[in-house]
């Protein structure tokens, strides 16, 4: 399952606490009870909890590329990471591990935030961008794996989980009465909603981003994805069947 959070301030010169990480990382540990591992720059803190699954010697995270200019706390899993990787070595990146994680390292450096619309599966990640001081976060296209933030003037603050913000005590605690009204409606909490005011969700198919090098860091919020309901009349019934069934099956 793995969980990931992070920390970073806007102020570059306010170093993250290293304790700070890892209470947040400790919140998770349910979630990736094999490995841990902190990523600390200056006014940039990432934690990760991982549950082991593809290359179990060398998937450790945080995960940088070859000069340590970017790193990355990923969880989930994407279905087309060995195609990507094959892509990716053709055009000279160079890979250390097997893992999934690494290519969505190298597929940042090669299309920067687009590197989504090139990802099959599930995820949620962050990027930092040590070059341009720029922090990139991602959901997948349904929202599969979750992703929480709470934003001041001075901190973007991360997690998988509700937990692991909490473990910051100025974080509010008020609740929010429309996630309330959502979820005894719904039976869960719609839109960018969490039960906190102060706390919320990335929501599926966006991606988040701010950049540290800006006068004024803000953060900006995108839909990458969206579904396209349009009629298309350019094959049969039995040839959509047909389709329909292998892609349910491939999906399941």
């Amino acid at each position: 399952m793995c969980g990931i959070s992070g920390q970073v301030f806007f102020d570059p010169n306010r170093s993250v606490d290293t304790r700070d990480i890892k209470r947040m990382t400790d919140a998770l540990i349910h979630r990736g009870p094999d490995d841990e591992g902190l990523y600390l720059n200056s006014n940039i803190g990432l934690g990760f909890r991982r549950l082991s699954i593809i290359d179990l010697q060398k998937g450790h995270q945080p995960l940088c590329n070859e000069d340590k200019s970017i790193w990355i706390v990923f969880n989930g899993e994407i279905y087309n990471y060995r195609q990507l990787h094959r892509e990716l070595k053709s055009k000279g990146h160079v890979f250390r591990t097997q893992t999934d994680t690494e290519t969505i390292v190298h597929l940042y450096e090669e299309y920067g935030k687009s590197c989504v619309k090139h990802l099959r599966g599930m995820f949620a990640f962050a990027i930092w961008d040590n070059n341009d001081k720029v922090l990139f976060c991602a959901r997948d296209r349904f929202g599969k794996k979750p992703f929480y933030y709470h934003v001041t003037n001075d901190c973007l603050i991360f997690g998988s989980e509700i937990r692991s913000i909490l473990t910051n005590k100025d974080v509010p605690t008020d609740i929010d009465p429309l996630a309330v009204d959502s979820f005894f409606a719904f039976k869960y909490i719609t839109d960018d909603l969490s039960i906190y005011r102060s706390i919320r969700k990335l929501p599926a198919s966006h991606t988040l981003e701010i950049c540290l090098a800006s006068d004024h860091p803000k953060v900006d919020i995108e839909r990458y994805w969206d579904i396209h309901m349009t009629r298309d009349e350019s094959k049969s019934e039995a040839e959509w069947c047909e389709q329909i069934d292998s892609t349910l099956s491939e999906s399941v």
